[in-house]
Order: structure tokens, then C-alpha cells, then sequence
């Protein structure tokens, strides 16, 4: 999943990375293998989810309709359950 940071201050990357305590985190590099890892992935990814939607909210409905959403999109989008993509 490629994510897009729409403010200068986000932590959110173009690379899918996800961030811990403000530091770069890659899940390739640094979680242990197995279900513990999978968990902490996830748990990571679910953050992030729930960060983006956060931001989404924030844009002013220009901002939305610059990148081709309308406010009903970007409501739905944040009403949708961490867990779900």
C-alpha cells in the first residue's frame, strides 16, 4: 500500500514505511519473524491506517477535491474500522 503525505509534518511515506517513537520503522529490517512479528506488523500497519484517515479528515474540502475526493469520500474513509484497507 502506497501512502502520499499531504502535510509537511506527516509521517507518513511514500515508501509504506511506518513510523515508531519518530524514527523510520521497516518491517523487513527489524521485526522478528513468526507470529510475534506479524503481530507487531500489523499492529504498525493498523496505526498508520488510523493516522492517514486522522489526516484526511483535516484537509480543507479544496484540498480534497484537489486530489479527487469529495467530503462524503473522506468521511467514509475515516468511518471505516482501523483493521479494514
Amino acid at each position: 500500500m502506497t501512502q502520499i503525505s499531504l502535510f509537511s509534518g506527516s509521517q507518513a511515506s511514500s515508501q509504506g514505511a511506518s513510523h515508531l517513537f519518530g524514527r523510520p520503522y521497516h518491517a523487513s529490517k527489524s521485526v522478528p519473524t513468526g507470529r510475534l512479528g506479524a503481530l507487531v506488523v500489523a499492529f504498525l500497519e493498523w496505526q498508520e491506517r488510523h493516522r492517514s484517515r486522522r489526516d484526511l479528515m483535516r484537509l480543507s474540502d479544496y484540498q480534497l477535491k484537489d486530489i479527487g475526493l469529495s467530503r462524503l469520500d473522506a468521511e467514509e474513509e475515516y468511518s471505516k474500522p482501523f483493521w479494514r484497507g
